[in-house]
């Protein structure tokens, strides 16, 4: 069940629509209570044959490496030492942000999720043909948490640095702007 304290908003840049998720803590899921969770929506022209270099190449040039290409996990979990990028080349996939009862969200080919550390995320329903590349900012890791986090967990995804860049649209995206509007940066 969606709460109070989960609240959406939205924009558009460019082509993308951006709807932005502001998750509260859910369960074992401490999600980030500081960054919103960004959902570009046709960040990228899906019906392009090599998506997934695309994406893989625009992650890159914006300063976040692709790590790998794979599916969502179909079990709650979240990542303590990395903020992620998660860009679908291929097919659909419904996930839930946040924690069980999070906030479900539908996703197809072109379209870019961005996960603050701490975000708890699982695919529920998926086509066969999912392909997802996922990256993370230099010296961040997608580490798996299935866990409540301590106290001292908590203060290490407070800390960890911001991007200084938006994977999907540069060094002036979105990301930078509601994420630095957050922390009244």
């Amino acid at each position: 069940m969606t709460t109070a304290a989960d609240r959406a908003s939205a924009e558009t840049v460019g082509p993308a629509s951006i709807t932005m998720l502001r998750l509260e803590e859910r369960g074992f899921v401490p999600n980030n209570p500081r960054l919103p969770v960004l959902v570009h929506h046709g960040a990228f022209p899906a019906t392009s044959p090599d998506l997934a270099e695309r994406i893989e190449a625009r992650f890159a040039e914006n300063g976040w490496p692709p790590q790998w290409r794979d599916g969502i996990f179909d079990f709650q979990h979240y990542h303590a030492q990395g903020h992620e990028v998660l860009g679908l080349a291929r097919g659909w996939a419904k996930v839930v942000l946040g924690g069980d009862g999070g906030r479900v969200v539908g996703l197809q080919a072109g379209d870019a999720l961005l996960l603050p550390a701490g975000t708890g995320h699982c695919r529920t329903d998926t086509g066969s043909d999912l392909l997802v590349i996922g990256g993370y900012p230099p010296g961040q890791a997608g580490d798996i948490r299935r866990e409540a986090a301590t106290a001292d967990l908590r203060r290490a995804i407070l800390r960890l640095s911001f991007p200084s860049s938006d994977p999907v649209f540069g060094p002036d995206g979105p990301l930078l702007r509601q994420w630095c509007d957050t922390v009244g940066g």
